[in-house]
């Protein structure tokens, strides 16, 4: 078995599980967040400043590495690890989200998808089989199954449809997986906004008993409520005795209620991609540093972070790098960001081990403003 799940503490007080994921390239500690590393590199920031922040695992993208360099560039290059020289373990995604998401740029069939590429135009295909041929290649850990991620809002039929493929294309997916051994696939749940599709998505993937089970198609336009809801329905589903994988989910509110029931892995864009905009994420909530207010804040970031960040560098010279585009304002807000979310996973990992992640998130809630609607991400 290329992983395994070690469950460490269930908390008294939420039922949420603190564990660890053992992997060929170490061990991940759970509940985690992932940085996303979609090009084979976390924008702006080095795999050792990474490993700084204590980043266990970090994600890649299957479609964006397929288009360039190559898959087979990175398979010469010995996979990944070695071609971005990061020693600790990686998760590739399927390439099923972006390619979904090029929804006038492509054509599904139940061979697999025909789409053009976003960079020249160029006429593709992408298979099961073939993301498992790019997968094996570039050698994550732990590996997608290709599926459909249908959009929000969609109509039960289209959503029956397009799960039961997804559950197909799990078959042939596990069916042609060339390195079992030391790569791990992860199914995926599908099945909208429609509780009775989850089950049924959850029942027939947990029947082909995959090393691990992830929950798609959340988080992709509707209320924060619904999407909770359909954790509360899915989540009891999975395998206890395997890790449970939130995809595209980042938002500090989200990571705390995803936790609570019971989701070991979390990953999002969202703390890199609104660093590029001048926001961070605080303990008292979201900061724009481009804001005039700051022109003269000589302050850090957070005064509560320990990050490289705020121990280094006030808000007035951050403000003046971003407002001059220059690239190091970038660095350091995304350094910041992304030690806010991992530092933040800690603090709920040891919120379980104390039996206390219900005080800790209703603690959380209120100093970060996330009562309040306008302050939430």
């Amino acid at each position: 078995m290329a992983i395994k799940y070690e469950l460490i503490k269930v908390c008294k007080q939420s039922g949420a599980r603190l564990g660890r994921v053992h992997t060929p390239h170490g061990i991940i500690d759970t509940p985690t967040f992932m940085p996303v590393g979609t090009q084979a590199t976390v924008k702006t920031m080095s795999p050792e400043e990474l490993k700084q922040m204590d980043a266990h695992i970090i994600l890649s993208n299957t479609y964006h590495l397929f288009l360039r360099p190559g898959h087979e560039i990175v398979r010469q290059a010995g996979g990944l690890h070695k071609f971005m020289n990061w020693d600790r373990p990686i998760l590739t995604d399927s390439g099923g989200f972006q390619v979904f998401s090029l929804s006038n740029m492509r054509k599904i069939k139940e061979e697999g998808v025909e789409f053009r590429s976003h960079l020249n135009g160029d006429k593709l295909f992408i298979s099961p089989e073939k993301a498992m041929e790019i997968q094996n290649a570039l050698g994550p850990d732990i590996m997608m199954a290709f599926d459909e991620c249908a959009p929000y809002p969609a109509d039960h039929k289209y959503v029956k449809q397009s799960l039961e493929r997804t559950t197909r294309w799990a078959e042939r997916c596990l069916n042609s997986h060339a390195r079992p051994h030391d790569q791990a696939l992860f199914a995926i749940v599908q099945g909208g906004m429609y509780e009775d599709l989850r089950k049924q998505s959850a029942a027939d993937l947990t029947s082909m008993d995959f090393p691990g089970y992830a929950i798609g198609g959340l988080s992709v336009g509707e209320p924060k409520d619904l999407m909770f809801n359909m954790l509360d329905v899915t989540v009891p589903l999975l395998p206890a005795n395997k890790p449970r994988y939130l995809m595209g989910v980042g938002s500090p509110d989200a990571l705390l209620e995803g936790s609570i029931r019971g989701i070991d892995m979390f990953d999002c864009v969202l703390p890199t991609r609104i660093a590029r905009n001048g926001t961070t994420m605080t303990s008292s909530g979201r900061l724009v540093i481009k804001n005039a207010k700051f022109t003269e804040d000589f302050g850090p970031l957070d005064p509560e972070c320990s990050c490289y960040t705020c121990q280094n560098y006030s808000r007035a010279y951050i403000r003046h790098l971003i407002k001059a585009d220059e690239t190091f304002g970038l660095r350091l807000t995304t350094y910041h960001n992304l030690h806010f979310l991992l530092q933040l996973m800690r603090d709920v990992r040891q919120a379980i081990m104390d039996d206390r992640l219900l005080d800790f998130r209703d603690a959380f809630f209120a100093k970060y403003g996330l009562f309040d609607n306008d302050k939430g991400f």
